[in-house]
């Protein structure tokens, strides 16, 4: 048996977004145990998982019902499931991108003030030595 609470530990989501992702059906109803208590299966933390990812990834919650409602339909949808993947690699792609040009002028922003630090020091030790 697997509570909320042991999913919520192993993917770092608040039980209250695991119980939110059932409510509007990213997850299916969890089953429960004879007390109510929500008894999770490996098949449903494999699912959480991925919605944690594609989440990270961008994909926006609508996206992923949709996705998910195409995965019920079976295999005539594995285009259109590959096509929001595939969206969603470009679009991460491109962030990523963004990113690193963030990173490499956040670097040299940093190297400067590294190397006008460094000057100031040497100023300071000529001064000290006269």
């Amino acid at each position: 048996m697997m509570r909320i609470s042991t999913v919520s530990e192993q993917t770092d989501l608040s039980t209250d977004t695991l119980r939110y992702y059932e409510r509007i059906g990213l997850l299916p109803p969890i089953n429960r145990n004879k007390n109510g208590i929500r008894d999770y299966k490996e098949i449903d933390l494999k699912r959480v998982e991925f919605i944690k990812c594609m989440r990270n990834a961008g994909l926006p919650i609508k996206s992923l019902i949709q996705y998910f409602k195409l995965l019920q339909q079976g295999d005539k949808t594995i285009e259109v499931r590959k096509d929001i993947l595939i969206k969603q690699r470009e679009e991460l792609t491109s962030k990523i991108r963004e990113m690193q040009k963030t990173l490499d002028f956040l670097n040299y922003k940093i190297s400067v003030y590294e190397d006008a630090i460094f000057r100031r020091a040497e100023k300071e030790i000529v001064q000290i030595e006269e």
